[in-house]
């Protein structure tokens, strides 16, 4: 067990050092220099794939004229909503379920949702949300259950024999052993949001990233379309990034 423990330690560094992240950049860089070259020398069509300077070009034109932003800002506010109402679900089900003991949960095919939450929810704003919470509740829910579970019962009869009740026990055992459980689920949850609502907005919507893929792909636009798809990556880094800065600062004892 100490030597799996100390090759996930220097694993973890390895990945973090400043040199490792200098190749992953460069390999990065690499890539885009190759895509490039094959797609101004001929060998691919710009019409499947086009070059990244224009995809560049055309994102800044977009920018300028506020139509991405309109897209970006619907998308964000769904996501923000449906990931919010989704998360704080997940934690407080997977809290009941594991200290609880109530019920088990399971996964299901959130998109396969979708049209029954139209016909229920209408074709609005509504909808789209709830279809995003759905995707953040399970793993949140699911991975907030573990967590709980994994609970030391030591600390928790300790914390009873001092007296503590049973929401002091929740506040300040259950919940501190659960986060590392909780932010895996809200990375894992950030991953399954962006491609819920992409999906989501793809369905009877004006706007959103979803709705200028979709869209662009059926005008054949495909530089357009490509401009979508680095926004979603972008976002996508961005939330990984973000959660892993919350979570460090959070749960401390874990990083030192």
């Amino acid at each position: 067990m100490a030597v799996e423990r100390l090759v996930v330690v220097d694993r973890t560094a390895f990945l973090h050092r400043p040199d490792y992240r200098v190749v992953r950049v460069l390999a990065l860089l690499g890539l885009v220099v190759v895509w490039e070259l094959v797609t101004r020398t001929g060998w691919v069509s710009s019409l499947f794939l086009p070059a990244p300077s224009g995809v560049l070009a055309e994102g800044l034109d977009m920018a300028r004229s506020g139509q991405l932003f309109v897209h970006l800002m619907t998308s964000l506010e769904r996501l923000a909503w449906g990931f919010g109402v989704g998360a704080v679900a997940g934690v407080s089900v997977g809290v009941a379920v594991g200290f609880f003991a109530l019920a088990d949960t399971f996964p299901i095919p959130k998109i396969a949702l979708l049209p029954l939450l139209i016909l229920w929810l209408g074709i609005g704003e509504a909808s789209k949300v709830a279809v995003v919470a759905l995707g953040v509740f399970f793993p949140m829910a699911i991975n907030t259950y573990a967590g709980v579970r994994q609970a030391d019962p030591l600390l928790i009869r300790a914390a009873v024999s001092f007296g503590a009740g049973r929401w002091s026990v929740i506040r300040k055992v259950i919940l501190p052993s659960a986060l590392p459980m909780v932010f895996a689920g809200l990375k894992l949850g950030a991953g399954t949001a962006l491609l819920l609502l992409v999906a989501a907005e793809q369905i009877a919507a004006d706007a959103g990233i979803g709705f200028l893929i979709l869209q662009s792909g059926n005008l054949m636009e495909t530089t357009k379309l490509m401009v979508g798809i680095v926004v979603l990556s972008l976002l996508g880094v961005a939330s990984y990034w973000a959660l892993g800065a919350i979570e460090r600062a959070v749960i401390r004892w874990r990083h030192t």
